[in-house]
């Protein structure tokens, strides 16, 4: 089964104003003014899986700082996820705020199965707090579900919304969270690069790292380090669709010097393992 991991569907009457809806928003209205960012609805997905022989995507909604925006999005995750059930995969999206629990707590309930994309620097999360994303936190621990973080890299050129997060932060959150699922979106901004340390490599045990937006920032030989480190099993596919067709991805997968293998896991392997995939699309079929 290839799916890809990192997919954003926005509501039709959101894409229509982007405007009304970047108002309060300055994360969103800088992301949404940039050239390179696009918009899809869940249709657009299906049509996309389709055209790149994906089977399956895990989609989610923009994650705003308003918790009702972040509601609005998530209810069309939940909605769509119902009408396509062998085809796509939630997950729910949420500022850190005081009802961030009761949020994650009513979209698993609805079925989703994550958290995610979350942008520490958009929605003003301090990965160095603890206190800052503990009702956050709380609900995936509880509930035995991952969480997707935006990452980016502190180097190399700008380009919205890249922020100033850096590895230190990311590391101590999840140093903080030892149990917890948690998958760094952009390669971690290279943060698996250091899994050759040994300290990273141990604190790090439960963290997964997403492709996003690596023909953006890396030629194909990122996958070759991947190989070398032995973290393959560690990868995500993930093509941030629709800013990026999976095809982009698949050409320089294919250069590289992964085994059959270990594509196989980026491909979708390793993702059926952490959203118990194959079970779901069991239950879906009855």
């Amino acid at each position: 089964m290839k799916i890809d991991f990192h997919v954003h569907i926005t509501p039709p009457d959101i894409i229509s104003d982007l405007k009304k809806y970047a108002r309060n928003e300055p994360y969103f209205s800088m992301l949404s003014r940039s050239k390179v960012n696009k918009f899809a609805s869940a249709e657009d997905v299906i049509i996309a899986l389709e055209k790149n022989n994906f089977d399956r995507a895990v989609v989610f909604g923009f994650a705003f700082r308003d918790i009702g925006l972040c509601r609005y999005v998530n209810d069309y995750v939940i909605e769509k996820t119902k009408q396509y059930p062998c085809k796509l995969t939630g997950f729910a999206v949420t500022p850190p705020v005081k009802d961030a629990y009761k949020e994650i707590e009513r979209c698993y309930n609805a079925g989703l199965k994550g958290v995610g994309e979350l942008f520490p620097e958009g929605q003003g999360i301090d990965l160095e707090n603890k206190s800052s994303s503990k009702t956050i936190t709380r609900a995936c621990a509880e509930f035995n579900i991952p969480l997707l973080l935006h990452a980016n890299e502190g180097v190399g050129h700008s380009y919205p919304g890249k922020t100033k997060t850096t590895l230190k932060q990311i590391q101590a959150f999840v140093m903080s969270n030892p149990d917890l699922k948690i998958i760094l979106a952009h390669l971690g901004g290279g943060l698996l690069f250091y899994e050759s340390m040994k300290e990273i490599k141990i604190g790090f045990k439960n963290v997964y790292y997403d492709i996003s937006a690596a023909p953006f920032l890396y030629d194909y030989r990122v996958y070759n380090v991947i190989k070398a480190l032995g973290i393959a099993d560690k990868i995500l596919f993930a093509s941030d669709f629709p800013m990026l067709s999976p095809s982009r991805y698949l050409n320089d997968i294919n250069k590289s010097d992964l085994p059959e293998n270990e594509k196989k896991l980026i491909l979708g392997d390793n993702a059926e393992k952490l959203l118990n995939i194959k079970m779901m699309s069991f239950q879906n079929s009855d």
